[in-house]
């Protein structure tokens, strides 16, 4: 079985042979000896009697079991009491509803009906003919389609009260479980939070208020959401969603951000995009004002390619946003790694900006659409030589003497007057409204 499963196109088990061949089949044990009986022990009685098929019987054993029971001992059939036909899915079968006794309507129709003595034909009490029930008409099929019962079609079960209990219980639709199962389930109940959990997550979150600086063009989607699931509370109503409090302030920043950079080798005077990439502008700014890059150290450096610091540890590894976490890229189609001076953002993989950028020492358009491009050098290229000049270690790219950064001096930051003017709308609205 293992190489025809090898050998087999298909790389899984079907059911059929998981319940026939493999770990789902159940050894049934079937005894090999069959017990016979000779030719002559047919004839060691002294009533025999002979059905149909050839099974001879004793009458007086034969008698007795057929008041009790009503069937063929060798093959447990049913038969008419009178006319000792045997039923079958074919037979017409009708019952006594005074008695209770149960007829082939060949019988009936034939020792009652025929002679209109409408007496029981086992203990002779009289009934009317309404009282015959037909139990199995052959030519009457529609009445006994079981997918025309009303039960089959509405699918109406009536379940036990403690069946219904049971099913609570989620090891109830384990059919077969062994102990081993059985124990680590048990654990697993013991500890089991998940109802907890699914409970906090399905609290709604505080819907943000929205007025007519920071509300959206588009709605929550929170009515659509759900209709279309049942984990959400109901909502019939559409609003609007609120943008971010940045997105908001970004729409005021309309000019570029100007910062010059004290290292040991010179000052370097940027010119930061802000207008085009506000998040990784205002980072920036925010961080040289914090002081964040006083006293760091420009820890790689590759001749003709770009020098790279911003990281307080001095390793390349670490180095946190104003905001304690990583932000998203910002690509600009008129934003390229193009020239001399070039300031990106370092990253780790998409939207994983931090605090580490570079500063290029020639064009690298392979880096566009991979670091997000924020600023330029325009003042200081000398200094850019000198750290250019500085030799590395071929193997770690680290500069052999120190390139550190001592401080960083904001000149012109176009997010203070941006929060300016939003307090200044945000106050004419207040006074407009009033």
């Amino acid at each position: 079985l293992i190489y025809e499963w090898i050998l087999s196109p298909d790389r899984y088990i079907t059911c059929t042979e998981y319940t026939h061949f493999y770990g789902g089949k159940r050894t049934v044990f079937h005894s090999n000896f069959t017990s016979t009986r000779t030719f002559r022990c047919t004839f060691m009685s002294y009533y025999p009697v002979c059905t149909p098929d050839g099974v001879v019987f004793d009458l007086l054993s034969i008698v007795p079991w057929i008041k009790r029971y009503g069937t063929n001992p060798i093959s447990g059939e049913y038969h008419c009491p009178v006319l000792y036909t045997v039923f079958t899915n074919n037979s017409h079968i009708v019952a006594n509803k005074v008695t209770g006794n149960v007829f082939s309507y060949e019988a009936v129709e034939q020792l009652n009906i025929k002679t209109k003595s409408f007496k029981d034909l086992l203990t002779d009490e009289p009934f009317a003919r309404k009282d015959i029930i037909t139990l199995q008409d052959p030519t009457n099929l529609d009445k006994f389609n079981v997918s025309n019962f009303f039960h089959v079609k509405n699918n109406l079960k009536v379940l036990d009260p403690d069946e219904e209990k049971a099913k609570l219980d989620p090891a109830y639709h384990l059919k077969n479980t062994n102990q081993e199962t059985r124990e680590t389930l048990a654990e697993l109940y013991k500890d089991y939070k998940g109802d907890e959990l699914l409970a906090s997550t399905m609290k709604e979150p505080e819907a943000k208020k929205t007025d007519k600086f920071n509300a959206a063009h588009y709605s929550t989607g929170r009515v659509s959401a759900s209709f279309t699931s049942t984990a959400m509370a109901p909502a019939t109503t559409h609003e609007a969603d609120a943008i971010a409090d940045d997105a908001v302030r970004y729409q005021y920043v309309k000019k570029k951000g100007y910062v010059r950079l004290h290292t040991n080798k010179g000052d370097l005077n940027l010119e930061l995009h802000c207008d085009k990439v506000p998040k990784a502008g205002e980072n920036f700014i925010r961080l040289c004002k914090k002081g964040y890059y006083d006293g760091t150290i420009f820890h790689r450096s590759i001749r003709n390619f770009m020098i790279q610091g911003g990281d307080p540890t001095g390793t390349g590894t670490g180095g946190e946003s104003y905001w304690g976490k990583p932000f998203k890229d910002e690509f600009r189609p008129n934003l390229s790694h193009t020239g001399r001076g070039v300031l990106s953002m370092a990253n780790s993989g998409p939207n994983t900006n931090k605090s580490q950028f570079f500063i290029t020492f020639r064009s690298c358009t392979y880096l566009d659409r991979k670091h997000t491009v924020f600023g330029r050098v325009v003042g200081g290229f000398e200094a850019l030589t000198a750290m250019e000049n500085v030799e590395s270690d071929p193997k770690t790219d680290k500069p052999k003497s120190e390139i550190k950064l001592l401080s960083a001096t904001v000149f012109v930051d176009p997010y203070e007057e941006a929060d300016a003017q939003v307090c200044l709308s945000v106050c004419l609205s207040v006074v407009s409204n009033t």
